[in-house]
């Protein structure tokens, strides 16, 4: 069984929140509730690609400053940026300063706009790949599935980049596509109820 850690009130909460008590406010209102806005859903796929190969602290610190230097993760207005955008965004020291990250995200823009111009939006593409609840163990001990395999292997086809089965899986998590909460997180009720009720788009 994954380990839990008590919450600030008391219940238990899956075991990483108590590696930094930011974790568990996004931890009790965002992560693993199912996302339908394509502004989010792509502000997360960004997120994570920035994430890769370091932790989801650094960038839950910085999230605010990536929202300010990224235009709010308007896709249309990111599709648009140029090589002064690039130049400005390596200035930047309120995010990570990774030319071939920043570079991946902009292509993305212009993958996503493609994929909302065949799909209707981002979210109807994004939730095809929505696995059974079956596939998913928890406690998940593995960094992919089958289903970020699947999602991994379609946006690379697509153009995408810094989209990798564990980006992809992570993104699957936080955005609700599954409910990775650990057994016996009190977090985890809410998060099946809201899954429940959450209308696919």
């Amino acid at each position: 069984m994954t380990a839990l850690t008590p919450g600030p009130d008391g219940r238990p909460r899956c075991g990483w929140c108590g590696d930094y008590a930011p974790f568990f406010p996004y931890h009790d209102r965002e992560w693993g509730f199912p996302v339908a806005d394509d502004r989010r859903l792509f502000e997360k796929l960004c997120l994570e690609s920035f994430q890769s190969g370091l932790s989801w602290r650094t960038i839950l610190d910085k999230r605010d400053n990536f929202r300010a230097a990224f235009d709010g993760f308007d896709v249309d207005r990111m599709a648009r940026y140029t090589a002064a955008d690039i130049d400005r965004l390596l200035q930047d020291a309120g995010i990570v300063r990774h030319r071939g990250k920043i570079e991946a995200v902009i292509n993305n823009a212009a993958r996503a706009q493609a994929i909302m111009s065949e799909f209707g939006s981002l979210a109807s593409y994004i939730w095809r790949f929505e696995p059974p609840e079956d596939e998913v163990r928890v406690p998940q001990s593995t960094t992919t599935s089958p289903a970020s395999l699947a999602l991994s292997k379609d946006m690379k086809k697509r153009g995408w980049k810094f989209v990798g089965p564990t980006t992809i899986f992570a993104f699957m998590q936080s955005m609700g596509l599954i409910n990775d909460h650990a057994a016996g997180c009190a977090i985890r009720s809410e998060v099946a109820a809201a899954r429940d009720g959450f209308r696919r788009p």
